[in-house]
């Protein structure tokens, strides 16, 4: 430990150099590395810090991803998916930005609350602390309370998850107002832990303007710069691009940056996330970070390389695959795709497992329902179909007109979440005779409430304070297709997010009429699984089991869906 932490850690909250240290905090145990972005946003830093951690994961290391994000929600619950793309929900319910699930899928590991924070979270945790007292009568600041409340949450889950590497993603760009004190805060921690225990690297993006024809990295120059003027010289810089950077590219950002040529990266655009880890493992950077924090691979080169080996079989798979499905992607969000960015991922896992390109064709359900699209005209030439989850009325006939077709022609489905409940809501209409059953979420006068908010919820009041969140065990039916499709397990876990639940007054009426409800609440009357028996495959689930999925363990939901699709050989009719 420096003389400088040491200082820094035995002083009082009075000091100047407020920084508090968690119990149990042990400097230069837990190494870190923090992930900027310049010039714009949405470039792939969590994808590159996701892969950095999956090439440090395959040398023994244990790794701790953490974003940051800088607006001023608590977290994304309320985030409109045009505005934000997806929300994914962690295991303990925490509505997080979809970078999350990326570090999921890439890391093989849950993630919790201790591996998100936003301004939003991180202001009301001082304002609270400033109520309390907790900050004996001072001037609460940005410096040094703020940044020292940053440092903080980064040395709790430091502690709390006992990792080798705490894995920093500061969302945005550079230069971005809401992000200069966590910039600043970083930038501290650099100071206290000392430069051989935090490793910065900025993802930067090189344009290709196609009336010039050549790559020009003056944009990419101009945010390292914004990133050296506060105070953080990187030791990586990965430049995104839409093709291999050049070599002179790469000598102008390595001259302008102090950073050594061999750790300026070329990342070009790549046909599959997937194929992302491999790429930059050829580039040395995991070497690279290692020898920059002092690190030692913590195991044989042998082991290393036999868990390469596995993932390559899968990556390999996407790449040339041996067979081709396509999947109906139904949904009102179908502009923006990274709303549905954990499915199309679960997808791509359930096709790499059964050697299978998963293609999609994007289908509007607002434009099935204001009849400028027919439904048949939609499913042509698919071979399974998916309604996408979501909230409000809008689409909503278009998706219960589209799912009577399926179900009639016997169109391999998955319903998911608010697809479930729109399955049930046809089924009531076109098999109960319930010519009027609805959701209360659509119509709040429908005389046949199939689909309603259960009273335990009611009493919940609050946006984004009444969902259902989060991990919870699902009881399996014995002698269903989830049953088999769950390896014949009683009991799941699946993550939920959602409000609404099938009325149990009209369990009875659609059983008999032939639904199965495969899975339930283990105590409750509360349904979280159909499926129409004779069908070559029909299922829904009150849960998001995209949210569980990864490219070596795909969710047994889309994988039973995606090799019913395989077998239904429709769009090659």
């Amino acid at each position: 430990m420096s003389d400088l932490l040491k200082d820094v850690m035995k002083r009082s909250i009075d000091s100047e150099f407020y920084s508090p240290f968690p119990k149990g905090y042990r400097p230069g145990r837990t190494k870190y590395i923090v992930v900027f972005g310049t010039v714009i946003s949405g470039i792939g830093k969590g994808i590159f810090a996701g892969s950095l951690g999956k090439l440090l994961r395959y040398k023994g290391f244990t790794i701790s991803p953490i974003k940051f994000d800088g607006y001023l929600n608590q977290d994304a619950g309320t985030l409109n998916p045009y505005r934000h793309g997806e929300v994914f929900v962690l295991e303990d319910g925490t509505e997080s930005d979809m970078d999350l699930g990326t570090y999921e899928r890439f890391l093989d590991i849950n993630l919790t609350k201790d591996n998100y924070i936003t301004n939003g979270k991180l202001f009301q945790e001082i304002l609270n602390k400033e109520r309390r007292g907790d900050y004996l009568g001072r001037d609460v600041q940005v410096i040094p309370h703020v940044t020292g409340e940053i440092k903080l949450f980064l040395r709790k889950l430091a502690v709390k998850s006992k990792s080798d590497i705490v894995l920093f993603e500061v969302g945005g760009t550079v230069g971005d107002l809401e992000s200069m004190f966590c910039i600043e805060a970083v930038r501290q921690l650099m100071y206290e832990e000392g430069k051989e225990n935090v490793c910065a690297i900025a993802v930067t993006y090189i344009m290709e303007p196609g009336f010039l024809g050549e790559q020009k990295s003056k944009a990419a120059q101009l945010g390292i710069k914004s990133l050296l003027s506060s105070g953080i010289q990187p030791d990586i810089i990965a430049c995104r691009a839409k093709n291999e950077v050049t070599e002179k590219i790469r000598q102008k950002i390595s001259l302008y940056s102090n950073v050594e040529l061999r750790d300026v990266l070329s990342i070009p655009d790549v046909g599959s996330i997937y194929f992302v880890p491999e790429m930059i493992r050829k580039t040395g950077v995991a070497e690279s970070v290692m020898k920059k924090l002092k690190l030692g691979s913590r195991i044989s080169k042998k082991e290393e390389e036999s868990k390469w080996q596995k993932w390559s079989k899968f990556t390999g798979r996407i790449k040339n695959p041996k067979n081709r499905v396509v999947i109906g992607m139904f949904g009102k969000y179908t502009n923006l795709r990274d709303s549905y960015a954990s499915i199309l991922k679960a997808l791509e896992h359930a096709g790499a497992n059964l050697d299978t390109a998963v293609e999609i064709k994007w289908i509007e359900t607002t434009d099935i329902e204001e009849g400028k699209l027919k439904v048949e005209e939609a499913l042509k030439g698919i071979d399974g179909a998916l309604i996408a989850p979501g909230f409000g009325k809008r689409g909503t006939e278009g998706k219960i007109a589209s799912i009577k077709y399926i179900r009639q022609k016997n169109i391999p489905y998955l319903g998911v979440c608010y697809g479930m409940q729109m399955a049930i809501i046809e089924f009531a209409r076109n098999v109960c005779g319930l010519k009027d059953a609805n959701s209360t979420e659509i119509d709040s006068r429908t005389r046949h409430q199939v689909i309603d908010i259960l009273p335990e919820q009611k009493k919940i009041e609050g946006l984004g304070g009444n969902m259902r969140l989060g991990a919870k065990e699902v009881l399996v039916k014995k002698g269903t297709m989830a049953y088999e499709l769950y390896g014949r397990k009683k009991m799941i876990k699946e993550r939920f997010r959602h409000r609404y639940e099938v009325n149990p007054e009209y369990i009875p009426l659609l059983a008999k009429k032939g639904m199965v409800f495969s899975g339930k609440h283990p105590e409750y009357d509360i349904m979280q699984i159909m499926e129409l028996p004779g069908k070559r495959f029909f299922v829904g689930s009150q849960f998001h089991p995209e949210f569980t999925s990864k490219l070596l363990h795909p969710n047994p939901l889309y994988l039973g869906f995606v090799r019913a699709a395989l077998g239904s050989g429709l769009s090659k009719l």
